[in-house]
């Protein structure tokens, strides 16, 4: 089986091997390079990759909203719109002196709630890690939640923040945006809150 099989690949990067370039992979300058997010697949010598759309990839110090989908002693795991999890420290948010052995961590979060937070690493070998601790960062109790292509948020973002503001003005809603294209809109007016809705899916 080949090291490349269902390696995660960024466009540019290099495939290894000598195939011949198949679906999101072309040769340039004898060197076998990807043209999409997605996974490589080496088939009858050919290399291709399989297009992820609609997922977000991780970066360093973005703004997310996720969701809690399990917890382990230590840490809970986030669902993050992407092909990676997060992983969010129970010690970010018990604090240093958290304990395994008393501090229940449904206590504060369990499954399926949803949480603002903020990448503190990320890289393409493994999941990144979360933090909580920051203003307006931690558990969403209230809010629409919207998903939209990860592509489109600085869109709805427009320049210096002209587009949301825009947004929020003329609906006095509250908006609250991840890069990762998971988007909660809170207001108490309900008209309001289904024309911010609107607009952030027509964005």
């Amino acid at each position: 089986m080949s090291e490349n099989k269902n390696q995660f690949v960024l466009p540019g990067d290099t495939i290894s091997g000598s195939y011949e370039p198949a679906q999101n992979v072309i040769l340039d300058d004898n060197r076998l390079l990807s043209t999409a997010i997605g996974f490589c697949e080496i088939n009858d010598n050919e290399a291709s990759v399989s297009a992820l759309t609609g997922f977000y990839i991780p970066r360093s110090d973005d703004l997310v909203i996720g969701k809690i989908t399990s917890h382990s002693a230590m840490s809970w795991e986030v669902d993050i719109n992407s092909c990676y999890s997060g992983m969010l420290p129970a010690t970010d948010v018990f604090g240093r002196d958290f304990s395994s052995h008393s501090d229940d961590l449904t206590a504060k979060l369990s499954y399926g709630d949803r949480i603002v937070t903020r990448n503190v690493n990320a890289d393409k070998t493994r999941d990144p890690l979360l933090t909580i601790s920051g203003r307006e960062l931690g558990k969403i109790d209230s809010g629409e939640l919207v998903t939209i292509s990860p592509s489109k948020v600085a869109r709805l973002i427009g320049k210096r923040g002209s587009m949301i503001q825009m947004i929020e003005s003329g609906s006095n809603a509250q908006i609250t945006i991840g890069q990762n294209g998971l988007i909660v809109v809170a207001c108490d007016d309900s008209d309001g809150l289904l024309k911010a809705v609107k607009a952030v899916e027509l964005s």
